[in-house]
């Protein structure tokens, strides 16, 4: 094909929501970068998350920023992000006992109570720093309460996760030092947890994994401390990351904050909806384990294509006239938020519903929301999301 556009996502500047990657779509289903192609429609992007030619590219990230040892790449290649074939089948069926729906649905409740207790401390004012005073707090909170983690902990777990997740930003390399100081308290802290669970089991997830671990095939206990360091910080900064991108959304559609406010239910296809157009994770990385042949596109065998998650899911040619921003449209196609295929997200179904919980509460008690200033931006690429967002809104009776 003449004409592939370049787009460099190595750029921390580069806007992989902007109106120039949609031009770029127009063009073409792809586009070359520094990190092999970024897929930029709906029907190529999913098909490559589904086609077991690919596997997940993660693992590749360390070396593609010159990051070739340490323990930070050590521990990356053993997430389960990274893990392929029967390592991968075996610990996603190890840890999926822990993630059910139906467990973590009847923690509705106390998903509800935590909001309406971080919202009841900024109400009165009409003013907050959403990060801060609710997203850090809430997406932290619940983790420490799924792992069975004091409470109190929660702002030295939230300052690792946070560190940690730089992981995925374009500026890895120089965020390295950080990085790996975060892995190591972090793994510190959860060795003293499985330790402690170990010797006075209790009811939380820990607590489960520990009893996969205790089984055939077993995980071992690095296996498990790995998995629970990722889940921590992925946990944790994915939610916070989504929630504030959520609220970025409904500023620009105060109608659909509004109905939010007034039809609670839809709390679930509001979440769906803001991880269609506004995803924090802007895109999924996968390689190709042989040489594919694709509309006109030959990716060889270890070709890394990105499929950029805002691009295909408001791609118009899947999404037709309905494309804008609307929670009441239940049949949308599925958005690549979670990502896609065997490495589907295991946590999905704690991130769908806390903030499925989150997000009415906070509408009905926050009307006629506004931006309070700027705010502190991380880059729309690789993982996104704010990092101070204030807000102002009418005090509620």
């Amino acid at each position: 094909m003449s004409g592939v556009p370049y787009l460099d996502l190595s750029d921390p500047a580069l806007d992989v929501t902007s109106a120039g990657v949609h031009s770029a779509r127009e063009n073409s289903w792809y586009a070359e970068t520094p990190y092999g192609w970024a897929v930029l429609r709906y029907d190529q992007g999913t098909a490559i998350l589904k086609d077991r030619r690919f596997q997940q590219g993660n693992a590749r990230w360390p070396a593609q920023n010159g990051i070739h040892d340490g323990p930070w790449a050590q521990w990356w290649q053993e997430t389960l992000l990274s893990l392929e074939g029967d390592d991968h089948l075996r610990l996603r069926r190890l840890l999926g006992p822990a993630f059910r729906s139906r467990a973590i649905e009847t923690m509705r409740p106390q998903f509800q109570q935590l909001a309406n207790e971080l919202i009841d401390a900024f109400a009165p004012r009409g003013r907050v720093e959403f990060v801060g005073e609710f997203a850090e707090p809430y997406a932290s909170r619940i983790l420490c309460l799924l792992l069975g983690l004091p409470d109190a902990q929660w702002p030295q777990v939230a300052h690792w996760a946070d560190d940690l997740g730089k992981s995925f930003g374009v500026n890895v390399r120089e965020d390295l030092p950080r990085i790996e100081t975060a892995l190591e308290g972090l793994t510190g802290y959860i060795e003293e947890v499985v330790a402690d669970r170990q010797a006075r089991p209790r009811n939380d997830l820990v607590t489960t994994l520990l009893a996969a671990h205790e089984s055939d095939d077993a995980l071992t206990r690095r296996e498990l401390s790995v998995a629970l360091v990722f889940l921590a910080f992925a946990g944790m900064e994915t939610t916070r990351n989504q929630l504030g991108l959520a609220l970025q959304t409904f500023l620009a559609h105060p109608d659909q904050w509004a109905l939010l406010a007034d039809r609670p239910e839809l709390g679930g296809r509001a979440v769906e909806e803001v991880m269609r157009v506004n995803p924090t994770v802007t895109w999924v990385t996968r390689e190709a384990l042989e040489d594919v042949e694709l509309d006109g596109l030959r990716v060889p065998r270890g070709g890394i294509v990105q499929v950029l998650s805002h691009a295909i899911g408001t791609d118009p040619r899947a999404m037709g006239d309905r494309a804008a921003f609307d929670i009441t449209v239940d049949d949308r196609p599925l958005h690549s938020g979670f990502g896609g295929g065997v490495h589907h997200c295991i946590g999905h179904f704690v991130a769908r519903t806390d903030m499925s919980v989150a997000l009415p509460l906070l509408a009905r008690r926050m009307p006629q929301l506004e931006a309070d200033g700027p705010g502190q931006w991380l880059p729309v690429s690789g993982n996104t999301g704010p990092v101070r967002f204030p807000l102002r809104f009418t005090v509620s009776d």
